[in-house]
């Protein structure tokens, strides 16, 4: 049997007093994540490992919080590609922060964060300027 990889995490939008900007944020942010491929045609990143709350009041106060899973094949060995996606779709959203777990039976726990330096990224910015972490758990016995 292969070795799977585990991937999950969550993208965390900023909060705002506004409710029309919080609509426009959240609605942009639905649009972009709908967009993305469906079914077999997505090599790392699909529109069904993705799902966040819509209702305000029914998981969802003041910051939209997108969460995210997927399971994998050895991921590990493409995991620069599956972070080039990654950011790619970043630079799209509305977002404060970002962090990626990623759990693989050969090389352990990592998790990697990225923290918009302003506080927020729009993506009508050009230059995404972020601060990538990660940490690495030890592996598994």
């Amino acid at each position: 049997m292969e070795s799977e990889s585990i991937v999950y995490g969550c993208i965390r939008d900023w909060p705002s007093e506004h409710l029309e900007q919080r609509c426009l944020r959240r609605e942009t942010n639905r649009q972009v994540l709908a967009s993305l491929p469906s079914g077999e045609a997505w090599p790392f990143l699909g529109r069904e490992m993705f799902s966040n709350c819509t209702t305000e009041g029914e998981g969802l106060y003041q910051t939209q919080v997108i969460h995210f899973g997927a399971s994998y094949k050895a991921l590990e060995y493409e995991w620069r590609l599956w972070i080039e996606q990654f950011e790619a779709l970043l630079k799209n959203l509305y977002w404060a922060s970002a962090v990626v777990h990623l759990e693989t039976e050969l090389n352990g726990c990592h998790t990697f964060r990225w923290d918009s330096e302003r506080g927020f990224h729009s993506p009508q910015e050009n230059d995404m300027r972020v601060r990538c972490l990660w940490e690495r758990e030890g592996l598994r016995g």
